[in-house]
C-alpha cells in the first residue's frame, strides 16, 4: 500500500505477510512480498513504501519449505543484520546514506581503493551505484547476452550466418530481442540446458523484420540457476537449411547496462564459422566513446581494430586476444564533430582484422542498440516542472532507425487552454531553466490533438541520452507556459503479450471520468483481443502521488449505451489487476461475451482506481474490434456461458489446478449448483471446492410463499388486483435476468444476495431482476446508525451489527460502534487499533519504533510522514545514531556560532 504492511507477523525470525489487493492470481514457486515476487533463495532489503522506504538493516530471505505432500512453496524470512556489521578501522566512523553500517570517512581508506580509473569502470560496468529506491519495478532485472556463429565441429560446413541476442531475466521470465545478418530468418529458436538438453523451444512467426521478439514464461529454479552461473546455449536454425545453424553461449555481461550503440560483426567470406558483436556507450561528458568486442571463442591472436567511414580507416588500435579473455575494451577518445555525426547516421563501421599467415576481418555497421523494447512516455500534470492536478494527459510512442532517425506519435487530451509548445527536452540544471532539443509543434493538429512526425537530426549525444531514459516531453500551455503536462521518455520491457505497441495506445486520464477528476496522475494503455477471445492488456501510469495513495487498481467497464456512465449501466465490470508502481499487464480469459461486445463496439473503458478515488481517478475509452461474439438469443447465451470452461476432459484432468467433485471434473475458476442441495453454489479454487449455501434476502412484504423450485421464499402478490398483475406481465422480460455471479437465471422482481467466488454470498449488498429490461441492479446495504456503545454481529454472515437487547439504552453518537459501515471508522497498524484522528509512532518488526516517522488515522485510512528535514548546504554530512535528520560534519558548529545550523 501507500502506507504501511497490512499484516506483520513477528516470530524470533519474521515472517512479514502482505495482504494484497490483487484478484487475479499467478501461481509460481517462490515468495510474495510487498507486491513483488522473489525466487527461492534470493534474499533482498525489503521497501516498505514511503514514508518508511527501505530497510537497510533488515534482510530477507525466501526459504523453500515443503508441505505434507512434498510440494515446494517458499517462505520469508527477515533478520535485523546490524549486529553483523564490522568494526571500522577508524576513530570517528559515519553512516552514509543507505547503508545499515557505519564505514571511515573517504579520507581514512586505503589508498587506492578509490581511484579515479576505478570510478570509471564502476560508473561504466555495473549498477551497483543505483540505490534500490531509485529504481523501478522495471529495473529489478538481470541482463544477458549471446553471439550465435555457426558450428565449426559440425561435419558441416559453418554457417556464415551470425546472430546477437539479448537477454532480461525479471521475476520467472526471460524474454529476449534477437537480430541476425547473412542468413534466412529462423524458424526455431532452442534454450540449451547443461547437459545440452532441450530446455524450451520458441517457434518463430513468420514475417519480413530481422529482429525476433518473445518470452520464455515460469523458469524453473535448477534452470535459473544454471542461466545465472553461464551454463545454458541457444541455439538457432532455418526451417529450410541445416547449414544455417548458429549457436552461442549464454554470458552475464557488465557492459549491457551502459551500452547505447551496438554492432554485429560478421565476415565477408562464406561459411567462415567467424563472428563476434560490438557493445559502446559514450562517456557521460566528453565524447569519448567505449567500446567492448565479444568474440565467438578466439585463440591468442593479435588483433587491429579499426573505426571506418567508407572504407577509410579513422582510428586503430592494436591488441592481443586469448579464448580465455575473449573480451577486449578500449575507449576512442575525443571524437570529432564528423566521428559523432557519421555515428548518429549509422555511417561508422568497425572492423576486427586478425595478423599472421591466414588473415581474416569481420566488421559491422554501428547503429543504435536495438530491442524489442518499447520507448514511450506518459504525460502528466502530477509529474510537470510545476507539478499539477488538471486531469489532462499525453502520451507517446517512438521508433529510432538505424540512420538515426526517430519516428514519433503523440497524443493529448483534457489541456486546461490551448497547446502552446510540445517539445523534446533535456532535464533542467535549474528548476525554470528549460533545454530544448527538438520542436514538435508544427507537427501538431489541434482537430486530433496529435502530433505525428519524424526527428532525423538527432546527434550521437541525444541518441545515447534516449537509450539512456533521459529525455523528457513537454507540453506547454497558454495557462502554463512552462509545462502543464511532462513525462519522462523510457523503455518499456518487451512482455510478449500481443498487444500493438507501434499502435498509440489508449489514454488514460481524469478528463474521461464523470464527474471530471482534477488529478495529477495519467496513463495509457495497449489492449487487443487474441484469437481465442483472450484479452491482453497493458498499462503504464504515471503522476500518482506517493503520499495519496500506491494501492491501484485497474478495470475494464463496458457501457449498456456510448456515453452513459452512470453506476446502474455498469453491469459487465471485470478486474483486470491490483498492481503497484506504475505498470501492469496480463492476460484476461474468463472475460465475459457482453464485455467482448462492448469492447467490439467501442463502448468499454478502462479505468485506473484509487483509494481517494474508488470510483475512478482515471479513465480511457478502448475499442477492440473482434469476432467473438456468442449469439443474442437469450437461451443459447446461457448455454454458452455454461459452457466457458469446459474443455477436453482429457485435457482437464491434467491441469492442476481443476477440481473433483461428485464424480466430475471441474476448471480452476468454474462454478456450478451441487447435485446434493439445489440452494448451494460451488465453486472450484485451485484444487479447493467451496460451497456456500444460498443466504435468502429479507422481504419487505406481508405474506411470502415456497416456490418448490426456488430456494428462497418471494412474496405472495395473488391478493393484488388482476389489473395489476396483467400489466407486470407485460412489463415484465418473461426470461429474467442472467446474473454473472452465480451464473444463474433469476426470475423477475426477485431479490439475492450476490455470489462472488471465493468469497461466498457477500450480505452487505442485494441484487434485484428488474422485470421491464431484464437488467440486474445491486446495491449496498445501509447499515443504521446505532446508539450503544457494545453493538454486536448476530450471525458472521451478517452485514451490519445490532444493539443487544439489554443495552438499548440511547448514548451519544460518538461512541457508536466504529465498524458500522456509515460511521467513521477506526484504522488497524499491525496488531493494534486507532481511532479516528489518532496518531503514532509506527512500531516495525526487527527495527522497533520509529521515532522519525508519525502515522494518523483518517477515517478508516492509516497515513504515515516522515519528518521533514531541512536542505544541507555543506559537503560532509553524517547521521547522529537517534538523530531523525542528516548534519554537517565540522561545519557545523562554524555555523552555529553566526545563528544558523545545517
Amino acid at each position: 500500500h501507500g502506507s504501511i504492511p497490512a499484516k506483520l507477523i513477528l516470530s524470533e525470525t519474521v515472517t512479514i505477510m502482505f495482504s494484497l489487493p490483487t484478484f487475479r492470481v499467478v501461481c509460481f514457486t517462490g515468495c510474495s512480498f510487498g507486491g513483488r515476487f522473489y525466487s527461492l533463495e534470493d534474499t533482498w532489503h525489503p521497501d516498505l513504501g514511503e514514508p518508511f522506504g527501505v530497510m537497510h538493516c533488515v534482510q530477507c530471505h525466501c526459504e523453500p519449505q515443503k508441505n505434507r505432500r512434498g510440494k515446494v512453496f517458499g517462505k520469508v524470512n527477515c533478520k535485523n543484520i546490524k549486529q553483523d556489521c564490522p568494526d571500522p578501522d577508524c576513530d570517528e566512523p559515519i553512516l552514509l546514506p543507505g547503508h545499515c553500517c557505519k564505514t571511515c570517512p573517504k579520507g581514512n581508506h586505503p589508498v587506492g581503493l578509490n581511484s579515479p580509473s576505478d570510478d570509471l569502470h564502476k560508473s561504466y560496468n555495473d549498477r551497483s551505484y543505483l540505490s534500490s529506491e531509485d529504481m523501478g519495478p522495471g529495473e529489478s532485472r538481470t541482463d544477458f547476452v549471446t553471439v550465435l556463429t555457426g558450428m565449426t565441429d559440425s561435419w558441416l560446413p559453418s554457417s556464415g550466418g551470425v546472430a546477437r541476442a539479448r537477454f532480461s531475466l525479471t521475476r520467472t521470465s526471460l524474454a529476449f530481442s534477437i537480430t541476425y545478418q547473412r542468413m534466412s530468418r529462423p524458424g526455431k529458436i532452442v534454450f540449451l540446458d547443461s547437459d545440452g538438453n532441450t530446455a524450451f523451444e520458441y517457434r518463430v512467426p513468420k514475417g519480413q523484420s530481422d529482429m525476433i521478439c518473445g518470452v520464455w514464461k515460469n523458469l524453473a529454479k535448477p534452470l535459473m540457476r544454471q542461466l545465472q552461473s553461464e551454463q545454458m546455449r541457444i541455439r538457432m536454425t532455418t526451417l529450410t537449411n541445416r547449414r544455417e545453424e548458429v549457436e552461442g553461449k549464454i554470458i552475464k555481461h557488465r557492459a549491457l547496462f551502459a551500452e547505447t550503440f551496438s554492432s554485429t560483426l560478421t565476415s565477408k567470406e562464406e561459411n567462415s564459422g567467424m563472428g563476434g558483436i560490438a557493445m559502446l556507450t559514450l562517456s557521460d561528458t566528453e565524447n569519448n566513446l567505449h567500446f567492448i568486442l565479444i568474440l565467438q571463442e578466439p585463440v591468442l591472436v593479435p588483433i587491429r581494430v579499426h573505426l571506418v567511414y567508407r572504407q577509410h580507416i579513422l582510428r586503430e588500435i592494436l591488441a592481443n586476444i586469448t579464448s580465455h579473455d575473449p573480451d577486449f575494451a578500449e575507449v576512442l577518445t575525443d571524437l570529432n564533430s564528423r566521428e559523432l555525426f557519421w555515428l548518429s547516421r549509422g555511417q561508422l563501421e568497425i572492423a576486427v582484422a586478425t595478423e599472421g599467415q591466414d588473415p581474416r576481418q569481420i566488421s559491422g555497421f554501428i547503429t543504435g542498440r536495438k530491442s524489442c523494447d518499447t520507448i514511450q512516455s506518459v504525460m502528466s500534470s502530477g509529474d510537470a516542472l510545476t507539478p499539477g492536478k488538471t486531469g489532462g494527459v499525453g502520451s507517446a510512442i517512438f521508433n529510432l532507425h538505424d540512420n538515426g532517425t526517430l519516428d514519433y506519435q503523440v497524443q493529448v487530451a483534457g489541456l486546461t487552454s490551448d497547446m502552446v509548445g510540445l517539445t523534446i527536452e533535456l532535464k533542467p540544471k535549474r528548476r525554470n531553466k528549460r533545454s530544448v532539443l527538438y520542436d514538435l509543434m508544427p507537427e501538431y493538429n489541434k482537430a486530433t490533438g496529435r502530433a505525428v512526425g519524424s526527428w532525423s537530426r538527432l546527434e550521437a549525444r541525444h541518441i545515447h541520452m534516449l537509450l539512456q531514459n533521459e529525455l523528457f516531453i513537454n507540453v506547454a500551455t497558454a495557462h502554463s507556459q512552462d509545462g502543464e503536462l511532462r513525462g519522462q521518455i523510457k523503455a518499456l520491457l518487451y512482455s510478449g503479450l500481443e498487444a500493438p505497441r507501434h499502435e498509440l495506445p489508449t489514454p488514460l486520464a481524469g478528463h474521461f471520468v464523470s464527474p471530471l477528476v482534477r488529478t495529477g496522475a495519467s496513463g495509457h494503455a495497449w489492449v487487443s483481443v487474441d484469437k481465442n477471445c483472450h484479452l491482453h492488456y497493458e498499462i503504464v501510469v504515471a503522476g500518482l502521488s506517493k503520499t495519496d495513495d500506491l494501492t491501484v487498481n485497474a478495470h475494464l467497464q463496458g457501457l449498456a449505451e456510448i456515453g452513459e456512465i452512470d453506476d446502474t449501466s455498469t453491469a459487465h465490470k471485470q478486474l483486470l489487476t491490483g498492481f503497484y508502481g506504475s505498470q501492469a499487464q496480463g492476460v484476461l480469459k474468463d472475460i465475459s461475451h457482453e464485455l467482448l461486445q462492448h469492447l467490439d463496439q467501442g463502448t468499454a473503458f478502462i479505468q485506473v482506481s484509487t483509494k481517494l478515488n474508488p470510483r475512478g481517478e482515471i479513465r480511457g475509452w478502448v475499442h477492440v474490434p473482434n469476432n467473438c461474439k456468442l449469439g443474442t438469443n437469450g437461451d443459447v447465451e446461457e448455454a454458452e456461458f455454461d459452457d466457458f470452461f469446459v474443455t477436453d476432459p482429457e485435457e482437464l484432468k491434467k491441469d492442476p489446478h481443476m477440481c473433483f467433485f461428485e464424480n466430475q471434473h471441474h476448471a480452476h475458476g468454474s462454478r456450478w449448483t451441487p447435485n446434493y442441495d439445489t440452494c448451494f453454489s460451488c465453486s472450484c479454487q485451485k484444487r479447493t471446492v467451496i460451497c456456500d449455501p444460498v443466504i435468502c434476502p429479507t422481504l419487505t412484504c406481508s405474506q411470502t410463499i415456497q416456490p418448490e423450485d426456488k430456494c428462497c421464499p418471494i412474496c405472495d402478490e395473488r391478493k393484488e388486483s388482476k389489473d395489476m398483475k396483467a400489466l407486470e406481465r407485460v412489463e415484465e422480460n418473461p426470461e429474467g435476468c442472467y446474473f454473472e455471479g452465480d451464473q444463474k437465471m433469476h426470475a423477475p422482481g426477485t431479490t439475492w444476495h450476490p455470489f462472488v467466488p471465493p468469497f461466498g454470498y457477500i450480505k452487505c449488498a442485494v441484487c434485484t431482476c428488474k422485470g421491464s429490461t431484464g437488467e440486474v441492479h445491486c446495491e449496498k446495504v445501509t447499515c443504521p446508525v446505532l446508539t450503544c456503545s457494545h453493538p454486536v454481529r448476530r450471525n458472521p454472515s451478517d452485514c451490519c451489527k445490532e444493539c443487544p437487547e439489554e443495552d438499548k439504552t440511547p448514548v451519544g453518537l460518538e461512541h457508536s460502534d466504529m465498524m458500522q459501515a456509515d460511521g467513521p471508522r477506526h484504522c488497524k497498524f499491525g496488531k493494534n487499533y486507532y481511532q479516528n484522528s489518532d496518531n503514532w509512532h509506527p512500531w516495525v518488526p526487527l527495527v522497533g519504533e520509529m521515532k522519525c516517522i508519525t502515522c494518523w488515522c483518517d477515517h478508516g485510512v492509516t497515513k504515515c510522514q516522515r519528518k521533514q528535514c531541512p536542505m544541507l548546504t555543506c559537503s560532509n554530512i553524517t547521521r547522529r545514531e537517534g538523530s531523525c535528520c542528516p548534519e554537517c560534519i565540522g561545519e557545523q558548529l562554524i555555523q552555529n556560532k553566526n545563528g544558523g545550523s545545517c
